[in-house]
C-alpha cells in the first residue's frame, strides 16, 4: 500500500491557473449580486415578512432546490466519494431512508406548521406548550448552528489551502464576508435564489469529476467492472447489530430519523416551507428534492467509484486524497479544478447563508420580539438585518476558532448531530401525543441533550482512549500538507463525519452504547426525548383536549385508531382532525 505522497506528489504541487481563479471569483460575484437584486427590487426588504419569509411568495422550484442546497456542505460532497472508495456503495442504501424522511414532513409537519402561519419553528412550542420550552428549543438551536457553521467555513477554504497554497484566510474572509452581504442585504429571497445558482454549480464539479474521471478510466462499464472486482459494490447487509457503521437498517431506517430532523424541524429548512406561496407548494418541494436527493448521492457515490478505478487500493486512506484525485484528473486541463472548488465552496456559502438567516429569524421571533411587542416594523426590520450581519461575524469568529480546535474539531461535528435529535423528539412529543405537558417536555429535552452528549463524548473519548486500527485517515508524516498545524486539523475535519463509529472489537455493556452507529444518534436521542416527556407527562398531570391549541396536535393516534370507540379515543385526546382544529383556531 502507497503513500498519498508516492501516488500523488507531483499533483500537490500544482497551482491555480489564471481560468481557475476567475471562475471561482465569479462564483462570488455571482451570489453578490444576486443578493444585491434582492435588495433594490422589489419591496427592497422593508418588512420582517419579505426579509424573513420572502413574503410567503417563493414557487416549488427554487424551493426545493434551496432546500438541497442547505445542508449539502462541502464535508458532504467530499465525505460520499471517500465512504465509497473505502467501504464500498453500502452507503448508496441511504436513499432508502429518503422515501419516508421527506415524505413525512411533506403530510405531517408542513401542514401542521403552515396553517399556523408561523414564523419560526419554535413558535409551534410555545402555542403547543409554554414559553420555556419555546426559549430552551431556540437557544439549543442558537448553540446547534453556531457551532456548525463555523466549521462549515473553514473546511473548504482548508481544503482550498491545502491542494493549491490559495491563502487560508484570504479564502475564509471572501467566502464569509460575500455571504453575510448577500444574506444581509437580499434575505431569505437572495438566500433561495443564490442556493438555486449554487445548486447548479455543485452539480457541474461533480459531474465534470465524474466524466473525465471515467473517460481517463475507460468508460463507466470499466469503472463498474473495476469496482466489482474490487468488492466495492456491496450487496443487501441485514445485520441488525445497531453498533454496525452502515447496514441496510441503520441507512433505511436510522436515515430516516436523521432525515426528519434535518427536513421536518431544523428552522432553516421550515423556514423554506413557510416561504411558499401555499402549502401545496410548500408540500411539492418535498416531492421534488426527493429525486434530487437521489441525484446527489448517486454522484457521491460515483465520483467514489472513478477514484477506485482510477487507483485500485494503492492508497492507504482516502478522505483528503479526493481533493488530490480532483486535481489529477484536472491537470491538464485549466478551470475545472476552479470549477471544483466552487461547487465546494458553493456547498459551504448554501450552507451558512442558510445559518445566517435562520438564526436571525429564531432570535428575532423567539429572543427579542415576545419581550418588545411595541417594536415597530420599520425598526424589527432593521434590527433583523443587523441580526444577519451579527450572526456573519460570528461565523468568521468560530471559523477562527475552528482553526484552533485541532482534534476537538471532531466533537464539533458531532454536536450538530447530538443536537438534532432530541430537537426531533421535542417536536414529536408535542405533535403525535395530545397529553405531552410543558413539565414533560422541558425534562424529556434536558434528558434527550444529556443522553446524546453522554453518547457522543463517551464515544470521541473512548477512541481518544484507545489505539486506533487502519482507518481512512491520512498519515500527518506522509501527508504533503503545510506545517503540521494544518494537516492535524485538515485531518480531523474531513474525517469526523465517517469517523464515528470503527469498533476495535465487538463492544459489550456502555461500551456497546458508545458505538452506536451515528446514523442511530437521531432516533436513539429523539425516543429518548418522548419516553421521559410522556412519563412525566402523566405522572404531573396530562393535558386534555381542550386545553390544546387547535392545530398543534396531528391526529396520528385518532388515524391509526379509528376501530376504537370514539369515549376511549377522546380520553386519548386523539378525535379532532387537524383541518378542523385549524379551522377553530382562525375562527377565534
Amino acid at each position: 500500500i502507497l503513500s498519498p505522497t508516492d501516488i500523488m506528489g507531483d499533483v500537490v504541487q500544482m497551482h491555480f491557473t489564471t481560468p481557475d481563479y476567475v471562475i471561482f471569483a465569479l462564483l462570488l460575484v455571482a451570489s453578490t449580486c444576486i443578493g444585491l437584486f434582492y435588495a433594490l427590487s422589489g419591496g427592497r426588504q422593508r418588512t420582517t415578512q419579505e426579509f424573513l419569509l420572502a413574503d410567503r411568495s417563493m414557487s416549488c422550484l427554487p424551493v426545493s432546490l434551496s432546500l438541497l442546497a442547505t445542508f449539502q456542505s462541502a464535508v458532504a460532497i467530499l465525505g460520499a466519494p471517500s465512504e465509497i472508495y473505502t467501504y464500498g456503495t453500502q452507503y448508496w442504501f441511504l436513499g432508502v431512508s429518503y422515501f419516508l424522511g421527506l415524505l413525512i414532513p411533506a403530510h405531517v409537519f408542513i401542514p401542521v406548521f403552515y396553517r399556523l402561519r408561523l414564523t419560526s419553528a419554535y413558535e409551534y412550542l410555545e402555542l403547543r406548550f409554554n414559553k420555556t420550552v419555546r426559549i430552551m428549543g431556540t437557544v439549543t438551536f442558537i448553540f446547534q448552528m453556531v457551532i456548525y457553521m463555523g466549521v462549515v467555513l473553514y473546511a473548504p477554504a482548508l481544503a482550498l489551502n491545502a491542494v493549491t497554497g490559495f491563502d487560508l484566510w484570504g479564502a475564509v474572509l471572501a467566502m464569509g464576508l460575500v455571504c453575510t452581504l448577500y444574506t444581509t442585504l437580499g434575505g431569505l429571497k437572495a438566500v433561495i435564489w443564490t442556493d438555486v445558482f449554487q445548486t447548479i454549480v455543485m452539480f457541474a464539479g461533480q459531474l465534470a469529476v465524474i466524466i473525465v474521471g471515467a473517460h481517463q478510466a475507460g468508460g463507466m462499464g470499466e469503472v463498474w467492472r473495476k469496482a466489482m472486482n474490487g468488492s466495492r459494490i456491496a450487496s443487501l447487509d441485514l445485520n441488525p447489530d445497531p453498533t454496525e457503521r452502515h447496514t441496510f437498517w441503520t441507512l433505511g431506517v436510522g436515515g430516516v430519523f436523521l432525515m426528519l430532523a434535518l427536513y421536518g424541524v431544523n428552522q432553516a429548512q421550515v423556514q423554506r416551507y413557510l416561504s411558499s406561496r401555499t402549502e401545496r407548494e410548500a408540500v411539492m418541494s418535498c416531492y421534488v428534492v426527493f429525486p434530487c436527493q437521489q441525484v446527489v448521492l448517486c454522484l457521491g457515490c460515483l465520483m467514489g467509484l472513478v477514484m477506485y478505478a482510477r487507483y485500485g487500493e494503492e492508497i492507504s486512506s482516502c478522505l483528503q486524497m479526493v481533493l488530490y484525485f480532483v486535481m489529477d484528473v484536472f491537470r491538464d486541463l485549466p478551470g475545472l479544478p476552479g470549477l471544483f472548488v466552487a461547487c465546494l465552496f458553493s456547498g459551504a456559502l448554501s450552507t451558512i447563508s442558510s445559518a445566517f438567516n435562520s438564526l436571525a429569524t429564531v432570535t428575532m421571533e423567539d429572543l427579542i420580539k415576545p419581550f418588545c411587542p411595541a417594536m415597530t416594523e420599520a425598526k424589527a426590520t432593521l434590527l433583523s438585518k443587523g441580526l444577519a450581519l451579527a450572526y456573519g461575524l460570528v461565523c468568521l469568529t468560530m471559523a477562527y476558532v475552528a482553526s484552533l480546535m485541532g482534534s476537538v474539531l471532531q466533537a464539533a461535528f458531532s454536536i450538530f448531530g447530538m443536537v438534532g435529535g432530541p430537537l426531533l423528539g421535542l417536536f414529536c412529543l408535542g405533535m403525535f401525543f395530545p397529553w405531552a405537558n410543558s413539565t414533560g417536555a422541558i425534562v424529556g429535552l434536558v434528558a434527550g441533550l444529556a443522553m446524546a452528549f453522554w453518547i457522543g463524548i463517551g464515544n470521541f473519548v473512548s477512541r481518544m482512549a484507545v489505539p486506533t486500527p487502519l482507518l481512512p485517515i491520512i498519515n500527518a508524516t506522509t501527508m504533503p500538507l503545510r506545517g503540521n498545524m494544518t494537516t492535524a486539523v485538515m485531518t480531523t475535519l474531513i474525517t469526523s463525519i465517517t469517523y464515528l463509529c470503527f469498533p476495535l472489537s465487538r463492544p459489550t455493556g456502555v461500551q456497546a452504547l458508545y458505538n452506536l452507529s451515528y446514523l442511530w444518534y437521531s432516533a436513539h436521542n429523539s425516543t429518548t426525548v418522548v419516553i421521559v416527556g410522556l412519563i412525566v407527562s402523566l405522572l404531573t398531570g396530562p393535558m386534555k383536549e381542550k386545553d390544546l391549541t387547535p392545530g398543534t396536535v396531528y391526529p396520528v393516534l385518532g388515524n391509526l385508531l379509528f376501530f376504537l370507540p370514539e369515549r376511549y379515543r377522546e380520553k386519548l385526546c386523539c378525535v379532532t382532525p387537524l383541518s378542523h382544529k385549524v379551522a377553530l383556531r382562525s375562527i377565534q
